[in-house]
């Protein structure tokens, strides 16, 4: 989807992030995105529409974390006896059933109270790994998923067993990794989900007031739309749209257009900021060092990719990537770390910043393949505003707190998470592109 532009003032746009990191020898966080959503639902009467990747309690064992699920599980049942007659749908991905595995005690909790849930059926969607989608949905998908498991889960080790069924569709890839909620009053399109295991990450959001919110119901609508008859709630515009910022709903392969012709329009002068979980979408990174080459000047907030749910990884896509990029643009990219531990940098943050008029990308879509070419389910927001604006100078205070370290370490200098073995990473992570065989 494209969806028209609205025009907004400061007062009905805003900027909001979630933090974690060390300050004064202890661990920090500064969280705004869910008590965001925490009152978007408090104050919705008429409406509210959930779209979200993952929404459980599963973490594993050795972790202990806040039940973010269920406090929105029982933020959504309080609201639905306040208001009976209020419609609340929540529409979210497989993956919190393990494919089918199980039911999600969340969803069972919330059908129990009356409000719709859906689990997203991606079988009509592109595959994203033809060599092996080839073989699953000729010999294994008519099997089903449902059966005593056996197999643990690889993301928590405190979910139920899985099926091996289960586990071969899971192989399969394919994700609505939307991260939307929508009321009669707002919208926030956000990097965050809703599962306990991702509390701590660091995430970014917009919260957008206006007509755009009928876009997103209508976006909303052609997901439910593959899974069941449900009928989203309708939206009456105002028609009042006035101010000097203007907001664009975008999602799947159309923000890779969006982000493509905003990196080509960069010149000499203007600042490219990235704060980025996954970064590897060829055509992202070619479009970047051309904008290196022109004289603009370009800062990069990556996640080292050191853990995913609380498991270690080796630092693919972004430390390859990082390199090429350090490489190719002979140091004219700027890159740091962010400073993780056991939480990640789940943020994808893209923030042209001009001389007059700035632009900002921010959603669900990680810079990558599956997030960009019309194979995950993903919704981002596009905004355009004077670069003296508001809701600008919030984006920019962000990234200079946290390139510059203001206040606590942040960011760690590139060579931190230089790696020795870069070569092979590059060579496996070219592999895993060529043939899709990866999670991002």
């Amino acid at each position: 989807m494209e969806g028209p532009l609205h025009h907004v003032t400061d007062s009905n746009i805003h900027f909001l992030y979630d933090l974690t990191y060390k300050g004064s020898g202890k661990t920090v966080q500064e969280q705004m995105i869910f008590d965001h959503v925490y009152k978007a639902i408090e104050e919705a009467e008429q409406f509210i529409v959930i779209d979200m990747f993952a929404y459980n309690g599963y973490h594993n064992e050795d972790q202990t974390l806040p039940p973010l699920s269920r406090t929105l599980t029982n933020k959504l049942i309080v609201q639905k006896k306040k208001h009976p007659q209020i419609q609340i749908i929540v529409n979210v991905d497989e993956i919190n059933t393990l494919y089918g595995s199980h039911t999600d005690p969340e969803l069972e909790l919330l059908k129990s109270h009356g409000i719709q849930t859906t689990l997203t059926n991606m079988t009509p969607l592109r595959d994203s790994t033809p060599a092996y989608s080839a073989v699953w949905r000729t010999f294994i998908q008519w099997f089903g998923q449902a059966g005593h498991g056996w197999v643990a889960d690889p993301m928590a080790d405190m979910a139920p067993k899985m099926t091996l069924r289960s586990e071969m569709k899971m192989l399969n890839v394919k994700a609505n990794h939307r991260k939307v909620i929508a009321t009669e009053k707002t919208l926030i399109v956000s990097t965050a989900n809703a599962d306990d295991a991702s509390y701590y990450n660091s995430n970014s959001a917009f919260e957008v007031k206006g007509d755009i919110i009928g876009d997103a119901l209508a976006s909303e609508q052609a997901v439910i739309r593959i899974s069941n008859n449900t009928q989203l709630p309708s939206f009456t515009p105002n028609g009042i749209e006035n101010g000097d910022i203007t907001v664009r709903l975008i999602t799947e392969g159309k923000t890779l257009q969006h982000v493509l012709k905003n990196l080509s329009e960069v010149e000499a002068g203007d600042t490219v900021w990235m704060g980025m979980f996954y970064l590897a979408d060829q055509k992202v990174l070619q479009e970047l060092l051309r904008a290196a080459e022109k004289g603009a000047k370009l800062n990069f907030i990556l996640d080292p990719n050191e853990v995913a749910f609380g498991n270690a990884k080796i630092g693919i896509p972004n430390r390859p990537v990082a390199s090429e990029l350090k490489s190719k643009s002979h140091g004219k990219i700027n890159i740091r770390w962010y400073n993780t531990t056991d939480e990640q940098y789940h943020t994808k943050l893209m923030f042209i910043d001009k001389k007059v008029n700035s632009i900002i990308e921010n959603g669900s879509a990680n810079y990558t393949q599956r997030g960009l070419d019309d194979l995950n389910l993903e919704s981002n927001l596009e905004v355009f505003a004077p670069s003296q604006s508001q809701v600008v100078q919030q984006v920019r205070q962000y990234f200079n707190r946290l390139w510059t370290n203001d206040g606590a370490e942040y960011t760690l200098d590139y060579s931190v998470h230089e790696d020795k073995m870069i070569f092979l990473k590059k060579v496996l992570n070219n592999i895993q592109g060529v043939l899709g065989f990866t999670t991002y």
